[in-house]
């Protein structure tokens, strides 16, 4: 039989439709005599009646608060009005303390259902509905009963602990080494990461790195692998603040950082709005090679990458990163580029009235997890004593060691900000003079706004010889090393754009000397511009230098590179020199879509009296669904062959559900997507796909910040619906956060519903599936457009407020997909 939609059908699809997004609270009676329906007793207007009506029971929504998504919760609703029947929705305290209320408002709260559901009539403009076709709760509060909010970011009452689970997160790099000269093969393998467990707002977390070499010459293969810290800690949202406890590492913006274990309490800035936050410190270089670059601070693995030849930038370091930091730059020819960087830190402001605090007890501590040293407190703070000024010190109370120090701050508004600070130190190793010193430091950043222009940072430190940090002493005393005294440390980063001429210039220059030893100096300066031809556009020119001076060796490069679009890929013309010798390559990049890009070169090298040789090169990056994966391999002539492999990723487990997944970030925020159980749904673009359970994880999550995670609905199959598919989180550092999407799959069919006396369900009558999603709202004479039907599935039909019965789809639809469905009775 064929099934026809009569005119009057699509009226009132729009008439309940304009009843569905009103929000009036009074009851409508319905004039039925306009309807052009063939039976006018049987129609069902019970559920429109009442604006939003929901039957009572419990749905999984997600509450929403002024349009913003706060939190997937089950909300039951029930039966106030007993009257009308109406339902309201329950908001325990428990989800009331979500809301970000002020306490002035959360006072004029009352409660009913046994005081177990909130009643909102004492805040006048707020309304509570809900939205069964969006999965959604909507809750609407003037702002003036709310907390201080910023369009990225919400109040620490709706900050998200995430729910409990397990996590490993790793970083693999492998790379085998043919050499011409000896016919030796040698390979070397390094892993690095995370491994966790998340138990309501405490975050369990060993940090882990190993590695293996063999067939380098006159070695025997090594291996080693070691748990490099173990420590649990948890965000303190009332104070702003962290607290750790275990092995850690001293982070702190006045004094260098040491190993210890212990317990540190520390505010933490990234509580705070974004545009009140600070920055991350960036590493920059140039690769001569396919390369893997290894970021670490006293032996503990931060960041690990491989790159392609060529300058590299790393900007993904954490903002809590303070102190020296170690950078190798493994070669694959196996030459290997070492340097320090200093991440220097703005001047330390803090906003008026505000105290920012750091705090640690505990005893200095080893690799192998041994105690040395005196028991020690540290600490240092920043007052904010007026609009413009803040005061900060600290100190280090050790016995033997003490150190105190105290500095100023200044807004200079339009001229920047500038802090300068002193410490002094008394030290005293047993057998040896007591030795006090002092340390001066002055630090200034300004944003040129008028020349779109910025000095990052710019200090200099001056330490006299008889001073000590406290990472010194404990170096002297327990380990006989007294080398690296500093005396002058310069440091500057800034950059400008040129906006005109389309350039932009970059500077990184760093210079320290010591009291004992020489010396060490790295900079790092590049030019880009950007132009057009009349024969192409966005060509670009790069120009980078760099040097580095450390343990009395030179190492520069000068690198220039030109790029030029051609079809989907870019054209690059790249000269490198570095330690007397130039090499020329020729190179094809081409991002093939999202999740894969490539990268071949080839070119010569000459010079440093050695014949020329030809090389080739190919960089592969992938980004799979359970790995990001990248793929290198070099040859240069008369030299070497080498091929890389680089895998990180993760695995996490949950009761909501398990996956592995790209990315990681060494045990960071992450957020367990769920699509209801339809697998290859793609998340941010494809960048994520959901497993055969219907489970992604997406790891780049900022802590802290209201970040919105979104389904690509143009890549979704054709027999896939989404009724959700945005969802937004704040979660706390380290979080598993959990959001569902809700979706339907399934097939769409005209069905008619027919009751066993032969008659139809009333127009109105609304057809659900066993998750409670409503599929279809039934027209007369019992006719359903139903979408998201599968294969012998059973739906529930609705009228009168209760579930009255049940239909059955067949096990194979007819072509047509029109079918006669016949409605069976609930017992």
């Amino acid at each position: 039989m064929k099934l026809k939609l009569k005119p009057h059908s699509l009226s009132i699809a729009i008439l309940f439709a304009l009843f569905g997004i009103g929000k009036l609270a009074y009851s409508v009676e319905f004039n039925i005599d306009i309807l052009d329906a063939e039976d006018k007793e049987n129609i069902d207007f019970s559920r429109f009646a009442t604006a939003n009506y929901i039957l009572p029971g419990d749905y999984p929504l997600t509450l929403m608060v002024n349009n913003r998504q706060l939190s997937d919760l089950t909300i039951p609703f029930y039966i106030r009005d007993k009257k009308n029947e109406s339902t309201e929705a329950c908001i325990t305290p428990e989800v009331v303390a979500l809301l970000g209320l002020t306490l002035s408002a959360q006072e004029k709260i009352t409660y009913w259902h046994d005081n177990a559901c909130a009643d909102f009539s004492g805040l006048s403009g707020t309304t509570v509905t809900g939205d069964l076709g969006k999965a959604s709760l909507n809750v609407s509060i003037p702002q003036a009963w709310l907390e201080y909010t910023d369009p990225n970011w919400v109040s620490a009452s709706q900050w998200d602990n995430g729910i409990p689970g397990l996590l490993l997160d790793y970083n693999v790099n492998t790379v085998v080494t043919w050499q011409r000269d000896n016919n030796q093969q040698a390979k070397n393998a390094s892993i690095s990461g995370t491994t966790g467990a998340n138990i309501g707002s405490w975050r369990l977390r060993g940090d882990y790195q190993g590695s293996y070499t063999s067939g380098q010459q006159g070695q025997d293969s090594q291996r080693n692998f070691a748990w490099s810290r173990m420590y649990a800690f948890r965000a303190l949202p009332q104070m702003r603040a962290t607290l750790t406890i275990g092995e850690n590492f001293i982070n702190s913006n006045l004094f260098d950082s040491w190993r210890y274990t212990g317990v540190n309490l520390s505010s933490d800035e990234r509580m705070l709005p974004p545009s009140l936050r600070g920055y991350a410190p960036e590493v920059n270089g140039i690769a001569r090679t396919n390369a893997k670059v290894v970021i670490s601070q006293q032996g503990r693995i931060l960041y690990e990458t491989t790159v392609a030849s060529g300058p590299f930038r790393i900007q993904s370091l954490s903002s809590a990163v303070n102190g020296r930091l170690d950078v190798r730059v493994e070669e694959q020819d196996g030459r290997t580029q070492s340097f320090q960087v200093d991440t220097a830190t703005i001047p330390y402001l803090t906003r008026p009235g505000q105290v920012r605090y750091n705090t640690s007890f505990g005893r200095s501590s080893t690799y192998d997890h041994g105690i040395e040293g005196p028991m020690f407190a540290n600490g240092d703070f920043s007052w904010g004593v007026a609009n413009s000024w803040s005061l900060y010190g600290g100190g280090t109370l050790a016995g033997d060691y003490n150190a105190l120090a105290i500095g100023i701050g200044r807004d200079l508004f339009k001229f920047g900000a500038v802090s300068a600070d002193v410490t002094q130190s008394w030290a005293h190793i047993p057998g040896q003079d007591s030795r006090a010193g002092k340390s001066w430091r002055l630090s200034y950043s300004k944003r040129f706004d008028e020349i779109n222009g910025e000095v990052t940072f710019a200090g200099y430190r001056f330490s006299e010889r008889e001073f000590m940090s406290m990472g010194q002493y404990l170096d002297a005393r327990y380990h006989e090393a007294s080398v690296g005294q500093d005396k002058e440390l310069y440091t500057i980063t800034a950059n400008k754009s040129f906006e005109y001429a389309r350039v932009t210039a970059y500077l990184s220059y760093s210079h320290q000397t010591y009291w004992d030893q020489p010396y060490n100096d790295r900079y790092n300066i590049s030019l880009s511009h950007y132009f057009d031809l009349s024969w192409v556009k966005n060509l670009s020119l790069n120009i980078s230098a760099t040097r580095s001076k450390f343990n009395g060796q030179n190492n520069d490069t000068l690198f220039l590179s030109m790029s030029v679009p051609i079809g989907n890929g870019t054209l690059s013309y790249s000269g490198q020199s570095n330690d007397s010798r130039y090499s020329q390559t020729l190179g094809y990049y081409r991002r093939i879509d999202n999740r894969n890009s490539y990268r071949l070169t080839g070119g010569a090298s000459s010079g440093r009296g050695d014949s020329t040789s030809s090389q080739v090169s190919g960089y592969f990056s992938h980004r799979g669904d359970v790995s990001d994966m990248n793929v290198n391999a070099s040859y240069e002539q008369n030299s070497f062959t080498s091929l890389g492999l680089s895998l990180q990723g993760g695995v996490t487990v949950t009761a909501k559900g398990a996956a592995l997944h790209p990315g990681g970030g060494n045990g960071n925020t992450r957020l367990l997507v769920d699509t209801s159980g339809i697998g290859n749904v793609p998340i941010e673009g494809g960048r994520v796909r959901t497993n055969r359970w219907g489970i992604g994880v997406v790891t780049d999550m900022s802590s802290y910040y209201l970040t919105s995670t979104s389904i690509d609905v143009n890549q979704l199959d054709e027999d896939v619906e989404a009724s959700k598919s945005v969802v937004e989180s704040s979660l706390t550092e380290g979080a598993i956060g959990y959001r569902q999407f809700f979706l339907l799959k399934g097939s769409k069919a005209l069905a008619i519903l027919t009751l066993s006396n032969g008659g139809h369900p009333p127009f109105g009558a609304s057809v659900m599936n066993r998750k409670g999603q409503e599929l279809s709202i039934l027209s007369d004479g019992g006719l359903a457009y139903l979408s998201g039907i599968n294969l012998g599935e059973q739906l529930d039909v609705v009228w009168n407020g209760q579930r009255q019965c049940y239909v059955e789809i067949p096990k194979s639809l007819p072509p047509s997909a029109q079918l006669l469905l016949p409605c069976h009775p609930i017992n």
